[in-house]
């Protein structure tokens, strides 16, 4: 769709959508700090409140990372998805992801670990890293119901979290651990200063990102620099903060999909550029018109739904790659999957 076209016009579930976007925003207007930080925690782990979750969710347990285990009836204990969620590093917890984490469970027929990671601003933006890293250690030799070597593993996340993931599956690599089978990012963070002049059009357009980062984006790049170093406690710049400084070659076989409309698409699209030239099988599938991780309003949205179905049809063409042509053949799938439209309407 062409940025000047008009928006189509809202259906209920978008309205609906929107409605719930909107009053988030409304609880935080006018707090700051740690005010704020409270109110939106609160407000995100009330947005799954109503849902009809199938799967089980069992806290995690003698020693164990802090976190829960989501398993639809029937997942596979040695089948593991580690998940990490969004909310800025301030809020989101595996409460406030379930219906992401509900799903990942049934279409993988995994059981999915979702991290409590730290937080900030009570800790470093590195304890949370530190966090997915040690947890990521743990899920290959821990399932729900006992020690037991996993037999695979997807590490998943979303916004922020998906910028854990996407800097996980890296520091896995560096430290030669078993990887992943593969790797899903839901509209990530990829570069944390959005540097690009493209994303300021998109602040309007971008409704749930728009509001709060349109003051920050006013502010000029030197100074933008330092207050994300302040706050982070860490140099923005670092691969640990934006994955699309660090070096992608020889990721697992790694989906990204995001909105048309929201302020993450090009540094989304960057990253797979960049990792795609360093030979790593990257995707980017993306939907217009949608909220940023719209995948947390499913089922109300069918596009929600639809990006599922695309995550399942990943993950089926990740594991019969392996096993008909070996592990060194995964790397023509996304080729593949980057053909098929990503538009579930069209």
């Amino acid at each position: 769709m062409s940025q000047h076209s008009p928006p189509p016009p809202l259906n209920e579930s978008h309205r609906k959508v929107l409605e719930k976007i909107n009053a988030m925003h409304a609880a935080t207007e006018g707090l700051r700090g740690r005010a704020r930080i409270k109110v939106l925690r609160r407000c995100m782990d009330s947005m799954n409140d109503g849902l009809d979750v199938i799967s089980s969710i069992r806290p995690s347990v003698n020693g164990a990372p802090k976190g829960e285990w989501v398993m639809a009836p029937g997942a596979a204990p040695n089948r593991r998805i580690l998940y990490i969620h969004g909310g800025s590093w301030i809020a989101g917890s595996p409460k406030s992801h379930r219906a992401i984490t509900d799903r990942l469970s049934r279409l993988a027929n995994a059981c999915v670990f979702a991290i409590d990671y730290r937080l900030m601003p009570e800790n470093r933006y590195l304890d949370g890293i530190s966090d997915c890293q040690q947890t990521y250690r743990w899920l290959l030799d821990n399932g729900p119901n006992a020690k037991a070597p996993a037999d695979f593993v997807v590490v998943a996340g979303d916004s922020a979290g998906g910028s854990h993931a996407l800097v996980l599956i890296a520091w896995i690599r560096d430290q030669g651990l078993r990887a992943p089978n593969a790797a899903l990012a839901l509209s990530p963070s990829t570069d944390l200063m959005l540097t690009l002049q493209s994303t300021r059009a998109k602040l309007k357009a971008d409704v749930m990102l728009g509001p709060s980062l349109e003051k920050l984006m006013r502010i000029p790049l030197p100074l933008r620099w330092l207050v994300a170093v302040l706050s982070m406690r860490t140099l923005p710049s670092s691969p640990q903060v934006s994955p699309l400084r660090g070096s992608l070659h020889q990721l697992p076989p790694t989906l990204i999909q995001v909105s048309e409309s929201e302020l993450l698409l090009e540094n989304a699209q960057q990253y797979a550029a960049k990792a795609q030239a360093a030979g790593s099988s990257v995707t980017v599938q993306s939907w217009p018109d949608m909220v940023h991780v719209w995948h947390l309003f499913t089922p109300l949205l069918p596009e929600a739904e639809a990006a599922f179905v695309h995550i399942g049809e990943f993950l089926a063409q990740v594991e019969a790659s392996a096993k008909n042509k070996g592990q060194g053949a995964v790397a023509n799938h996304s080729a593949e999957l980057g053909k098929k439209a990503c538009n579930p309407q069209g």
